[in-house]
Order: structure tokens, then C-alpha cells, then sequence
């Protein structure tokens, strides 16, 4: 099934094969998360958690920049504390809603991810960028430490250099973006389409059952104490061995064959 979004539309959306790629859409803007868009963005997150025929996901975005962040007039208009404090709530809840996701997320970054937008590649799981993307958490440069981006790059790099980047303002490239931690590839620009789509198949063509074991437990146990996280996999562990796909996989295994999983239903 394919479902395409209109052009138009502040979010494009299409599903196929169990795959759906999600593009910001306000190019003119950056793509930046305006309350429309994080309601958006919001809705869609929503509705993926409650399909069970959603294998992976993939972010992207439309025109030269993946996301400049929020979107600073909106906010400028609306100069009250208690509209901050919804918004940021807001966009921390859709940042969560990536992260809770039981299927993997994949963002593909291409031009700046700056702010909430660098926010919004750290939250999810993996990241596969061109080589010319950059990276940046730049609220400094104009008065405003970028605190609320700070939870999801904290959680993805260093302490020592997520709080330099945020110190600073710095724009950090592609390579060293990788090498720090905060994304799992870099390609060459003209490579990216291939690349995500590459990743994509491969992620499909294991045990969706497996996956969304996977999922649920890897970001849970980093929260958790060594001797908790491990009862935790263990427990998930155990659910995941008597499931259909895990008696599949190990008797295919023994009699080297191809395995035949359980295609997940609406």
C-alpha cells in the first residue's frame, strides 16, 4: 500500500511496504518546527505507533536544509511565558514520541540541522547524512541557551561535547558529527537516496517481531541501573524467544535455509 500526501501539505507522507518516509515541508522556512508542524509531525507519530504493519521509519525533509529549528518569528509573536512553556512541552512530547516509537527511525539529513532540529536527529535512532549536512545547537548566538535540545544531544554525545556546542553555537560538519556520535553515516551527497533506502530494505527483511522486541527494550535499559537493565533484556529476551519468528529463525538457521517471518496485520 502507498499513501501519498498533497504537495501542498506541511508534511509529506507516503507508506510502502511497511516503510513510511515522513518530509518536512516548508523548504521556504527550513523546514522549521512551527506549531503547525510539530501538530503535524505529532499526528502522524501518533498514528504509527498504533499500526502494528509499520516496520521502519524514515524523516527527511524538503529543499536545501533538513530543520532550522523552531520557528523564531512565531515564537517572537507570542512573547508570554506561559505559551513557551507549551510549546517547548509540546516539542519535547513529539522529540518522546520518536524515542517510544516501536519500529526504528531512521533520519535523513541532508543541508543544516540547527537547534530543535539537531534535537530532532538525536532523537532518532539512526541517522544517515550527506556529506555536506551540518550540525548545530546555535540559540547562544542570540540569547537563548538551546536547553531543551540539550536533553536529546546529552543522550547521543558526550556531556563535554554536547555543552561545548552549546556554549559555543559552533557548526560542527558531517565527518565529525560521525565520529562524535551523533549520527551512524555519512555518503556522498549524491549516495544519500541509495544509502537510506539501502538501510531500509535491510531493516524490512528481518523479523518485524524481532525489531519491535528490539525496540522497546534498548532505550528503556540505558535509563536503568547494570544489574535492572539486565533483568529488564532478560525478561524481554525470554518473550522474544517464544515468539513465532525466533522458533522460525533458529530452525531455518539449523537447516540453512531462508526463514520465513510472520508478516504483522492492521
Amino acid at each position: 500500500m502507498t499513501i501519498d500526501s498533497p504537495k501542498d501539505d506541511i508534511l509529506l507522507r507516503i507508506d510502502t511496504n511497511g516503510a513510511v518516509f515522513i518530509s518536512l515541508n516548508r523548504p521556504d522556512k527550513l523546514n522549521t518546527l512551527s506549531e503547525a508542524m510539530l501538530a503535524a509531525l505529532q499526528d502522524q507519530l501518533d498514528d504509527i505507533a498504533q499500526d502494528p504493519s509499520v516496520r521502519c521509519v524514515v524523516i527527511s525533509a524538503e529543499g536545501r536544509g533538513f530543520c532550522a529549528g523552531h520557528d523564531l518569528q512565531e515564537m517572537r509573536s507570542n512573547p508570554e511565558r506561559e505559551y513557551y512553556q507549551a510549546l517547548f512541552k509540546r516539542c519535547g512530547k513529539m522529540m518522546q514520541s520518536i524515542v517510544e516509537l516501536p519500529v526504528p527511525v531512521i533520519a535523513k539529513v541532508g543541508g543544516i540541522a540547527a537547534a530543535a532540529g539537531c534535537q530532532l536527529v538525536a532523537s532518532c535512532d539512526l541517522v544517515i547524512a550527506a556529506r555536506s549536512a551540518r550540525f548545530a545547537v546555535p540559540g547562544i548566538n542570540v540569547g537563548l541557551f538551546c536547553s531543551t535540545p540539550a536533553v536529546a544531544l546529552s543522550r547521543s554525545i558526550s556531556a563535554k561535547r554536547a555543552f561545548d556546542m552549546l556554549v559555543t553555537g559552533d557548526v560542527i560538519d558531517a565527518e565529525t558529527a560521525l565520529d562524535w556520535g551523533l549520527i551512524s553515516s555519512v555518503v556522498d551527497d549524491v549516495e544519500l537516496n541509495d544509502a537510506v533506502a539501502a538501510k531500509v530494505e535491510k531493516i524490512l527483511s528481518k523479523s518485524p517481531s524481532a525489531i519491535r522486541y528490539g525496540k522497546s527494550m534498548f532505550n528503556p535499559q540505558r535509563q536503568m541501573s547494570l544489574s535492572d537493565a539486565y533483568d529488564f533484556a532478560g525478561n524481554v529476551m525470554a518473550e522474544n524467544m517464544m515468539s513465532h519468528d525466533a522458533g522460525e529463525g533458529i530452525d531455518a538457521f539449523l537447516e540453512k535455509r531462508k526463514p520465513t517471518w510472520e508478516q504483522p496485520t492492521r
